[in-house]
């Protein structure tokens, strides 16, 4: 779970720091640049597992540093930084306070647990000008650090109302009575990024050499022996964008096939397979039908169509799945004969009954494709992806996060407020004597987000989410409601 969120000079993010909960909405007007927080987090999910270049490369390239993208992958990475093509020092300094897993899989698959799970992660980046005649510059790490964060500091840092002892006890584990398990030195031979051990401040720590780092230290971490940095690794490799392509929906699924949703929505009849065909964690014994049943009356509450079943059929002289949806017409639809809506809802009725889909999930405008009568439904869905923080997190209760953004005057009036972040452009201090406008993210006026020394926004501030726009020639006559 990402907790806390902070950015300098990444794209039109010149300075901010989120902190998250369970579940967050941020609103905001098309093209001021939200979609750049969900970038950032992307951006970290890279670093942990890529190259510095490919990770520069894989985040949605820009024609612009505020907020203007043209949504294909990023050859050059000055369009990562904030001004990116003036002649200045460049840094993207970026932080994500985390709650990661107590145990966790690495790459040869042994069990590596974790000393502590509540750290903060820290990474520098800089700019290397190209070197010579048809190159181009690259992406150098100047900075890395992984510490811990004492469970007595924890209530300070959780400020998202849970239950301590059901929820917060049973996710934050172990301690640590020694140093960082990542820091920076600077030597007179050059910067290098120290690898500590578990055991607390015994032991030599591990140097490598910063300026010749072509990825962050971090993302070398493949086996047990540092138990939690790769159990950091791991929690960051776990955040994901869920963009839905209907054609990957209604791509047919052959039995070699992973039977896990994707994060454009591919295998999307094999995960279902397989969820359906699992035993249930209360019960002890899988009850295919029972999984349909949930699924199929959901997707009802949010298409507004009866939905009488949802089937997944393996046949295996073609060594394929086919989801078949059932009308209450009688009318019988295989998945490929389903409209993006439909396709796209299901895929989230489907994660909600998967346990082993755990992680941050950013979602851009769920609302697309929702008839307004049926926001409250798909809103309801998308919260129940989330973890209930009053509850232990189990396999009834996964240990999800969602983050969605959105500019639906309905999805607004149906959050609550302690969830909602207003996403805005304003002016920000740059130098003693210039400033510059960069995106800033408000939350609610006594929401738990609100601090002495930040910005707040009221109900005044969100006026035209809340009525009809001026010259609304369809509106209901005063006194009705609902």
């Amino acid at each position: 779970m990402l907790t806390r969120l902070e950015v300098q000079g990444f794209k039109n993010l010149l300075d901010v720091r989120i902190d998250f909960g369970p579940f967050t909405c941020i609103a905001g007007a098309n093209g001021i640049g939200k979609s750049n927080v969900f970038d950032a987090i992307e951006f970290l999910s890279y670093l942990a597992s890529d190259s510095l270049v490919e990770a520069s490369q894989r985040v949605r390239g820009a024609l612009g540093n505020q907020g203007s993208t043209s949504g294909i992958r990023g050859s050059d990475p000055r369009d990562l930084f904030w001004d990116g093509y003036r002649d200045h020092q460049r840094k993207i300094r970026l932080a994500a306070e985390m709650i990661v897993p107590a145990e966790v899989e690495d790459d040869l698959g042994a069990s590596a647990k974790a000393t502590t799970t509540f750290l903060r992660y820290e990474v520098t980046l800089g700019y290397s000008p190209p070197e010579g005649e048809g190159s181009t510059g690259r992406l150098t790490l100047l900075e890395e650090g992984l510490r811990h964060i004492n469970r007595g500091e924890a209530a300070q840092h959780l400020r998202f109302k849970h239950n301590a002892r059901s929820f917060r006890n049973s996710v934050l584990v172990g301690q640590r009575r020694g140093g960082a398990y990542l820091s920076t030195e600077h030597r007179d031979s050059g910067t290098v990024i120290n690898v500590h051990g578990d055991g607390g401040s015994f032991g030599r720590p591990q140097p490598r050499a910063a300026a010749r780092a072509g990825r962050t230290v971090l993302s070398t971490v493949t086996t047990n022996d540092y138990p939690t940095i790769l159990a950091a690794r791991r929690e960051m490799q776990s955040w994901r964008r869920l963009a839905l392509e209907p054609s990957a929906l209604r791509a047919p699924d052959n039995l070699i096939d992973p039977r896990s949703l994707a994060t454009d929505g591919r295998h999307l009849a094999a995960t279902l397979f397989r969820i359906a065909n699992e035993k249930d964690p209360v019960t002890g014994r899988a009850d295919p039908e029972a999984v349909y049943a949930r699924v199929a009356g959901r997707l009802s509450d949010l298409i507004g169509v009866g939905v009488e079943g949802i089937h997944v059929e393996l046949d295996q002289v073609r060594e394929v799945f086919t989801l078949f949806l059932q009308e209450k017409g009688g009318l019988r639809l295989p998945a490929r004969a389903l409209s993006e809506g439909t396709l796209r809802f299901l895929a989230l009725c489907v994660l909600l009954e998967d346990p082993s889909f755990v992680g941050l999930i950013c979602m851009e405008e769920p609302e697309n494709g929702i008839h307004p009568a049926n926001l409250p439904a798909m809103l309801d869905l998308i919260r129940d992806l989330a973890v209930d923080p009053t509850a232990v997190p189990d396999a009834t209760n996964p240990f999800r996060q969602v983050i969605v953004n959105t500019h639906s005057p309905g999805v607004v009036q149906l959050c609550n407020t302690d969830d909602l972040l207003l996403a805005e452009v304003r002016q920000h201090k740059v130098t003693t004597s210039n400033t510059a406008r960069a995106l800033t993210l408000l939350p609610y006026t006594g929401s738990w987000r609100e601090t002495p020394s930040r910005s707040t926004f009221t109900t005044a501030d969100v006026v035209y989410y809340l009525t009809a726009p001026v010259g609304a020639q369809l509106t209901l006559p005063l006194g009705i409601s609902g």
